[in-house]
């Protein structure tokens, strides 16, 4: 199945490079191209992609505000942010969102194409590594009152879904998750969705954030 991709960045050559290199991968077609924020949420309302790759850092509507409207629709496209540095407080915001991951623009081409096609399939494209130090960038600083309101939308979880987010939280895979618990991948799944269900939540980054947020890995 063809994926299909949204191009947003303000330099006209770099979606020139993103749209070579995704379609030189024959299983990728870039339906569309915006400038900015404003033209990527009018044509990701018009093409329906199934994923957009979002510069952060635009004139008049930047790709956070474009995220979060995106993403705020029915059955939106996944948003993969592009973006120049792994600590950018920006790619965090557009996380904490739902965006699906980033690419840094100097990604290897098969790098690129192998993250779109796992964000289609519904994967993020963070690392463990990448992830526990973005989102601990992210809430360095927080206030109590932050950790508290956190613990609070925790407080509809049970005990096992609890320690499972922790474990979600750590980096850790379905299956290392699995073997941390001593319950079958299968098991692990139901409780990652019934977990982000609950919360109201997009994706597992999401629901690391807000484990973060309040606290649960402090120890």
């Amino acid at each position: 199945m063809t994926v299909r991709v949204l191009l947003v960045d303000d330099e006209e050559l770099v979606r020139f490079g993103l749209r070579t290199v995704l379609e030189s991968a024959g299983d990728i077609e870039v339906v569309g191209e915006a400038s900015d924020g404003a033209e990527a949420v009018a044509l990701a309302g018009e093409l329906r992609p199934d994923v957009v790759l979002m510069d952060i850092r635009m004139s008049r509507v930047d790709g956070l505000a474009a995220t979060r409207t995106i993403l705020s629709r029915p059955d939106p496209p996944k948003v993969a942010v592009l973006t120049t540095f792994h600590l950018d407080q920006y790619v965090v915001a557009a996380l904490a969102a739902g965006a699906s991951g980033f690419l840094l623009k100097d990604t290897p081409p098969r790098q690129i194409v192998a993250a779109v096609r796992a964000v289609a399939e519904g994967s993020e494209m963070l690392s463990p590594a990448v992830t526990r130090r973005l989102i601990a960038e992210y809430v360095r600083g927080h206030d109590d009152s932050r950790r508290a309101a956190a613990l609070r939308r925790l407080a509809v979880l049970s005990g096992r879904e609890r320690e499972i987010l922790v474990l979600v939280a750590r980096g850790l895979s379905n299956a290392e998750a699995a073997r941390a618990a001593y319950m079958t991948e299968a098991t692990v799944k139901t409780y990652v969705s019934r977990m982000l269900t609950k919360l109201d939540l997009a994706n597992r980054t999401q629901a690391a954030i807000l484990a973060h947020e309040a606290g649960l890995l402090d120890d």
